[in-house]
């Protein structure tokens, strides 16, 4: 653009953009928005997603140290499925309370609860819980019920045995209604989340990363999953024909 100073009889003065002008350029800068803002949106969901990977991973770790502290022996959590860690006076809950979180199990092996957090899982899934928002911010990672209690020797192989995994409720236990595998080709999986199940409203609470369909029970995206060998992975939203139940019972 010229400059919009001018000399007139020796002096200056000096005139603003046309509206025309203006106008030129807040286009520019719309257009400029349109494009980057989906490349912004995608490396912040990308920043999120590897964030709960290495918490996944710092969680493996710490279920490794514990199995060589207890005779290669998952630790049971018993009763503890909901989010919470410490009571009302501030003590560390037991894993016969109800409302207790799971990891509570590993906490001596942990520098830190926000490695059960998952950025991209920002609200509690109220489920048939009633908990204290931020709760999940310590709590976002689901346990599966195989994996309590078990010898490891009696699991092979390791890096095909699932731990945990991005979900929307503390621990999952109830097969084809809320893992990943379903009763046999063309069936469903996940049914409690599906449409018409008692927790649909949180579907997309599972497949959460990189979400690129805006459906209720479609999101075309995908979730973490911690293996017994200590290694992440993800998984693509799947109706459960790709995923054998052995990866649950780490029986062939």
């Amino acid at each position: 653009m010229r400059n919009h100073i001018e000399k007139t009889n020796n002096k200056y003065s000096i005139r603003g953009f046309t509206l025309i002008e203006l106008l030129v350029v807040i286009a520019i800068i719309a257009l400029l928005l349109a494009i980057l803002m989906p490349a912004m949106r995608k490396a912040k969901e990308f920043a999120k997603e590897t964030s709960c990977k290495s918490n996944q991973r710092s969680i493996g770790l710490a279920i490794i140290m514990y199995l060589g502290d207890n005779d290669q022996k998952l630790a049971d959590p018993k009763n503890a499925n909901r989010f919470l860690w410490y009571d009302g006076r501030g003590r560390l809950r037991t894993t016969s309370d109800n409302d207790a979180y799971w990891g509570i199990v590993y906490i001596d092996y942990l520098k830190d609860r926000k490695i059960f957090g998952c950025p991209s899982l920002t609200k509690v899934p109220d489920l048939i819980y009633d908990v204290d928002p931020e709760a999940i911010r310590t709590a976002a990672q689901g346990l599966s019920g195989y994996a309590r209690g078990r010898k490891t020797t009696e699991i092979r192989p390791h890096s095909e045995f699932i731990i945990c995994q991005d979900h929307a409720e503390p621990r999952f236990e109830q097969d084809t209604r809320d893992m990943l595998f379903n009763s046999g080709p063309g069936t469903l999986n996940i049914t409690d989340y599906r449409k018409g199940g008692r927790r649909q409203d949180y579907y997309r609470d599972i497949f959460r990363h990189n979400i690129r369909i805006q459906e209720d029970f479609r999101t075309g995206g995908r979730l973490n999953v911690l293996w017994l060998d200590g290694h992440v992975s993800s998984i693509e939203e799947t109706t459960g024909d790709d995923v054998p139940k052995r990866w649950y019972t780490g029986k062939r």
